[in-house]
């Protein structure tokens, strides 16, 4: 069922103004992403959007400013993501920064409270008598626990990033880049990167105001938090987010990230002086989301705001564990999925258009990375839905989408032609949740398929890789490697460099159980080229030539300091 992806090479893109240093290799990637200039290759701070353009941000300062002069007590409200315990850690801190005397941290259960401010979440926090909530990586989509909380009496700023519905929620402020009509240049950032806006917004109204004569407080230490938060999202890395995550991991490879990030750093086994955003992607992100899709995000968000080194180290030995769980959770239910694929692929030539999976035994926190797996697999839009809790009738699912298929406007879609089927649903293009009733299942399945069968056509549904050519003989070599690794960040929107080629396959083995080791030679190199594809096992005999998809990268394996091929697809030549 996994349908063939065609090989497509970007356009060369000629001239530009570089320095005369710079590599032809690198100077031929950014052209490729549309980059024609040093300034624009690696952003920096100075290059930052100015806060000016950002709607709801005199409102939002106005009511910090008076909580922070009158010692009001602020509850930030994070999320149960990588993005959202970042941005709540960063606000806690920021503010704590900017003068505030009593700020608090809390995060929504995925299990007890569902999705964002929720009523019952507004209810438990009755007990900590808060005076102003400020959300974080959510709230716009949070009407009842918003109109719970002014009912109590309680002022509510959000901060959001996520697409809005039809009807804004009555909060006393609202800063969203995606509001309709806001006139900030970027739609891209994270809500951690929203967060950091208000902050910025907040420290020069109070600058203003003559608050700091000796000198104001130093924010770019948050920005190790913008980073991490900005690539675990997956929101584009424009050039804005681009100056916002370099800045982060240059403080992180310096070794002056917080106590939470450093440890985490450590019990992945990440170098920090190279990290990179494929790093946070791959290794510090997942042990964050872990804590929210298993257990409590409330411990990763301890773990950011930490400044004791052993206890942070403890937090992030736990986190690790909890991560550990989550990939055989995980794999079980991903295997389960297959199973159920291969029983339909016998029925069906091609893969439905779209697909709504649903087992009774899965877990709400992880069906994201299922649908994330078997959308990578098949090259299609999917669903994967679980129990909001054991034995509940209520389903969480949770979508993934496919380039030129946007999800959230198509779960509106359906919501528009079938009122009431879908409880509520939030999101992106590439990533959406809802939740909906049990016994509605099949037909919003029903109602799903249609709308992928009014907007999916063939080019849509033929996965692409992109490449950026062919490399020369003498370009497989450490300088070149390193030179990519550190000319990022590369992330969504701006990808990491592809490139294709033919190779004559020396010998392969298997490693790990499902990682395939290469040996592969390249006309005009005398030395053979190592390479590895993860999760790359096939059960065929090897072949003699090959044509490959792959990354250059660095090996430093054993203190080799060598280079090696990651491979992400290849097919066999004749």
């Amino acid at each position: 069922m996994t349908p063939t992806a065609r090989i497509r090479r970007r356009e060369a893109v000629a001239g530009g103004d570089w320095p005369a240093g710079m590599l032809p290799l690198l100077q031929r990637v950014y052209a490729g992403r549309g980059v024609t200039a040093a300034a624009g290759a690696q952003p920096r701070l100075a290059q930052l959007l100015s806060p000016d353009a950002l709607g709801g941000l005199d409102a939002a300062c106005e009511l910090l400013r008076a909580a922070i002069d009158e010692q009001r007590h602020i509850v930030v409200v994070g999320d149960f993501d990588c993005d959202g315990a970042t941005a709540c850690a960063l606000m806690v801190r920021g503010l704590r920064a900017l003068g505030a005397a009593r700020v608090t941290a809390t995060v929504p259960n995925r299990m007890t409270h569902g999705y964002g401010l929720s009523p019952s979440l507004v209810d438990e926090l009755a007990a900590l008598e808060p005076e102003l909530l400020v959300t974080v990586d959510h709230g716009i989509a949070c009407h009842a626990g918003i109109a719970r909380a002014r009912a109590q009496g309680w002022q509510v700023l959000v901060t959001d990033h996520h697409l809005p519905g039809e009807t804004l929620p009555a909060a006393d402020a609202i800063v969203n880049p995606n509001l309709r009509e806001d006139g900030f240049p970027s739609k891209a950032l994270a809500g951690v990167g929203v967060a950091f806006y208000v902050l910025l917004a907040l420290r020069r109204r109070l600058r203003d105001a003559g608050r700091w004569p000796q000198g104001e407080p130093d924010l770019t230490v948050l920005l190790d938090l913008v980073a991490v938060g900005t690539v675990a999202d997956l929101v584009p890395l424009d050039a804005n987010n681009r100056a916002l995550v370099g800045a982060g991991l240059r403080r992180l490879r310096a070794g002056q990230g917080s106590a939470g990030l450093q440890a985490l750093i450590e019990v992945a086994g990440r170098d920090a002086r190279h990290l990179t955003a494929s790093d946070i992607g791959f290794a510090i992100a997942p042990r964050l989301n872990a804590a929210g899709r298993l257990e409590d995000m409330s411990l990763g968000i301890e773990c950011l705001l930490s400044d004791d080194p052993a206890q942070a180290r403890e937090i992030a030995a736990t986190l690790n564990e909890i991560n550990a769980e989550r990939r055989g959770v995980q794999q079980q239910m991903v295997d389960e999925a297959q199973i159920a694929l291969a029983k339909l692929a016998a029925l069906e030539a091609d893969p439905p258009l779209a697909l709504c999976l649903f087992d009774a035994e899965w877990h709400p926190g992880v069906v994201g990375l299922v649908a994330s797996r078997i959308k990578d697999g098949l090259h299609r839009p999917v669903i994967a839905f679980a129990p909001a809790e054991p034995g509940a009738d209520s389903l969480r699912g949770s979508a993934r989408s496919i380039p030129g298929f946007h999800m959230r406007d198509a779960l509106a879609a359906v919501d528009a032609a079938n009122p009431g089927l879908i409880e509520k649903f939030g999101g992106h293009a590439m990533a959406a949740g809802l939740s909906l009733a049990q016994a509605r299942l099949p037909a919003f399945e029903a109602a799903f398929r249609q709308v992928a069968a009014q907007w999916l056509d063939d080019s849509l549904l033929q996965a692409e890789w992109l490449s950026d050519g062919e490399l020369l003989p003498e370009e497989f070599d450490r300088v070149h490697a390193e030179a990519l690794r550190d000319g990022g960040p590369w992330g969504q929107g701006f990808p990491e460099p592809l490139f294709d080629g033919e190779f004559e396959v020396i010998d392969w083995r298997v490693v790990g159980g499902k990682h395939l080791k290469f040996s592969l030679r390249l006309p005009g190199r005398a030395q053979p080229l190592g390479a590895i594809q993860f999760g790359g096992w096939r059960d065929q005999a090897r072949p003699r030539r090959v044509h490959a998809v792959y990354q250059l990268d660095t090996d430093d394996y054993q203190d080799r300091r060598g280079i090696q091929l990651l491979v992400r697809h290849w097919v066999a030549l004749p």
